[in-house]
């Protein structure tokens, strides 16, 4: 991503309600999990600062090209991080018992396919993979450009994507669904008036507590058959 965009999630990440309702749903994937957890691509740290305070347990650890982001998670964190590649993670066969891909497959500088062998390569038989993945190509926009991202994936794509890497066990959920026509508005509709701003930005008090409680509300309805993004978790067979 570019430099400004690393520091605008820097400075959000922990408050903003996407990045909670996400972070929230990665800890949820996680809850069976002992062990040694790889966050792949971590960015600035967010997901590992939040494992650190409800998984005290588990043995943390990062992965993340960008110099300032893993130097920022080193410092926010306070958990290893290793420079490098999720296309070619630095870390030995078999010695992870989960993984955590946020919004990494769909950067263009990321071969899915590579990537996921590194992370079944790296997972003990029996690991678990946790995947987010931004969800349907038509939602593509200058947001998701900035930030460098190339591809969106259904449902089934997605299960697709595992399925030919080899792991089983495959389970696929969208998410952030009822809020899926504002995003539509502000990507499609909008995207003309305001250029290329980034959309990693504050909201008033007000909005972010209302988003927040929105995506709550789905993390206990049923299954929707659409949202802005789709999670994933599979096994290492």
């Amino acid at each position: 991503m570019e430099a400004e965009e690393y520091r605008l999630m820097d400075e959000v990440e922990a408050g903003l309600w996407w990045y909670r309702a996400l972070h929230r749903r990665l800890v949820d994937l996680l809850a069976p999990v002992r062990g040694r957890v790889l966050d792949a691509g971590c960015g600035t740290g967010g997901l590992l600062t939040r494992l650190r305070t409800v998984r005290p347990d588990l043995d943390l650890v990062g992965c993340e090209w960008d110099g300032w982001a893993a130097a920022r998670v080193a410092g926010k964190a306070g958990v290893p991080v290793a420079r490098g590649s999720v296309t070619h993670l630095p870390f030995a066969d078999g010695c992870m018992d989960a993984l955590v891909l946020a919004d990494v497959l769909c950067h263009q500088s990321v071969d899915p396919v590579a990537a996921l062998a590194e992370a079944r390569r790296v997972l003990r038989p029996g690991g678990r993979l946790v995947v987010n993945m931004p969800a349907f190509m038509w939602l593509l926009s200058e947001h998701d450009r900035r930030v460098f991202n190339a591809r969106r994936v259904t449902a089934g794509e997605l299960r697709g994507w595992l399925a030919q890497a080899g792991f089983g066990a495959i389970s696929t959920r969208y998410w952030n669904s009822l809020l899926l026509p504002l995003v539509v508005i502000r990507r499609k509709l909008l995207a003309s008036h305001d250029g290329a701003a980034s959309d990693v930005a504050a909201l008033p008090p007000w909005l972010d507590t209302m988003f927040s409680s929105v995506t709550e509300l789905e993390r206990v309805l049923p299954r929707m058959p659409a949202g802005s993004s789709v999670l994933a978790v599979a096994t290492r067979d």
